[in-house]
């Protein structure tokens, strides 16, 4: 059994878009990129060379394990770099802890685990999606979207979002056993035991690892860092913007695609320290 597990989120934690880079520096001192995700023959997503050679150490070191809220076809796109080629991650949570994927393989097992706390716990997906129809105003709602019929989500003008609309929804929302989010543009509504961490639980059980290291920006990943040994959350995102911290979670200050190297550089040198020690942060 491993001695570790490491587990991400992966949008503006380990992988960042063109928007999300946030490269505050003269173009000639940008550190070199490498493209991880192409969609319709552009390229989407990137992390720095350099994060891309610390990702491939520690996958040849621990099980790495992404863990995000894009549902399977869109983490499909993901090309991660490993520590051989065309290395598959032996775990993958997709739709927010919905999908557990064993070397890229749904797990049949996992997703009748989660029909049942889903139909146990919460309110219909339809009960949901109707409601966010009704109140969700079209002028400053460009998407509405239902995620591998698990959560929904929309896509907003989020300086146009009316006062207390989000806390409205939070509340009728947590009535009937779901969660909001607000992560940039997108208003999430996930049934509340749907989790990043309930999954990453089970990926710990599997493996009977000793120690689980875990990095992510959201709201929907908070649990995630509470539920792992130590963890990490940059200096940008919804953590980072309600001041959120926690014992044993490591705030960093960098920002955009360097947040990402700078975690995945301090989860190596956990690993490679062969110990937890505790750190301030």
């Amino acid at each position: 059994m491993p001695q570790f597990l490491v587990a991400s989120d992966l949008d503006r934690t380990l992988v960042y878009s063109n928007r999300a880079l946030a490269l505050d520096v003269p173009d000639r001192l940008a550190p070199r990129l490498l493209s991880v995700e192409v969609h319709d023959g552009k390229a989407l997503s990137f992390m720095t060379e350099t994060a891309a050679e610390l990702l491939a150490e520690l996958a040849a070191q621990t099980p790495v394990v992404p863990i995000t809220t894009r549902t399977r076809t869109q983490y499909e796109r993901i090309n991660l770099p490993g520590p051989t080629p065309g290395w598959i991650p032996p775990y993958a949570v997709c739709s927010n802890g919905g999908h557990l994927l064993v070397d890229g393989v749904p797990d049949a097992d996992w997703q009748r685990e989660i029909r049942a706390r889903l139909d146990a716990a919460s309110a219909p997906l339809p009960e949901v999606v109707e409601h966010l129809a009704l109140t969700a105003d079209p002028e400053w709602t460009h998407k509405r979207r239902v995620a591998d019929d698990l959560f929904a989500y929309l896509v907003v003008e989020r300086a146009e979002l009316p006062a207390g609309w989000i806390d409205d929804l939070t509340a009728w929302c947590a009535d009937r056993g779901w969660t909001v989010s607000l992560q940039g543009r997108k208003v999430y509504a996930v049934p509340a035991p749907l989790s990043k961490s309930a999954a990453l639980a089970e990926v710990r059980r599997r493996t009977g690892a000793e120690t689980v290291l875990a990095a992510g920006d959201s709201l929907l990943d908070a649990e995630l860092l509470l539920t792992a040994d130590h963890g990490w959350r940059p200096g940008h995102g919804e953590l980072a913007e309600t001041g959120w911290e926690a014992d044993g979670v490591t705030a960093l200050t960098e920002i955009g695609v360097a947040a990402g190297e700078e975690i995945l550089r301090q989860m190596l040198a956990r690993v490679r320290a062969g110990a937890v020690v505790p750190v301030t942060g």
